[in-house]
């Protein structure tokens, strides 16, 4: 790896750790030449599939996206940035886990209520409101029963 101080390519590994719940390697190098440390991250790199979205049409999957989606779920609620991190994490690791090159929105959507029902029960609702559409407030309370009956 080239030193990003003075360029030169002769780097050594001081030090290696674990990191983002083992996704992740984190490595304190050193130059060999100029002996200035900096610190890299090693992940594997999988293929994110692309989502299908309602209306037919594909993008990529964007992890801001989902990151403001749930930041603005959580907003105001005692959750974590890295709680928030972790969640991203997990949902991301189970995309690419599916294998598949495209995946519908509705997956995306129901991996982020599962995670949000995990993080803040006020959350997961904010967010479900949004994305199921409720039509009534019927609907609405019928979903806070059933979280009421996971607890």
């Amino acid at each position: 790896m080239h030193c990003p101080f003075c360029g030169m390519e002769e780097t050594k590994v001081i030090d290696s750790r674990l990191v983002a719940e083992g996704f992740q390697v984190r490595r304190r190098r050193e130059c060999a030449h100029c002996h200035e440390r900096f610190t890299t991250f090693e992940s594997a790199e999988l293929l994110v599939p692309r989502v299908i979205k309602s209306d037919g049409s594909r993008e990529p999957f964007n992890e801001d996206k989902l990151r403001r989606s749930l930041q603005h779920a959580v907003g105001k609620r005692p959750v974590s940035e890295d709680d928030i991190e972790k969640a991203i994490g997990r949902i991301t690791h189970q995309l690419q886990a599916k294998g598949e090159r495209e995946v519908p929105s509705k997956l995306v959507g129901n991996l982020v209520m599962d995670e949000l029902k995990q993080l803040d029960k006020v959350a997961y609702i904010r967010f479900a409101s949004v994305y199921l559409s409720f039509e009534d407030i019927n609907e609405f309370s019928n979903e806070i029963e059933k979280i009421k009956d996971l607890t």
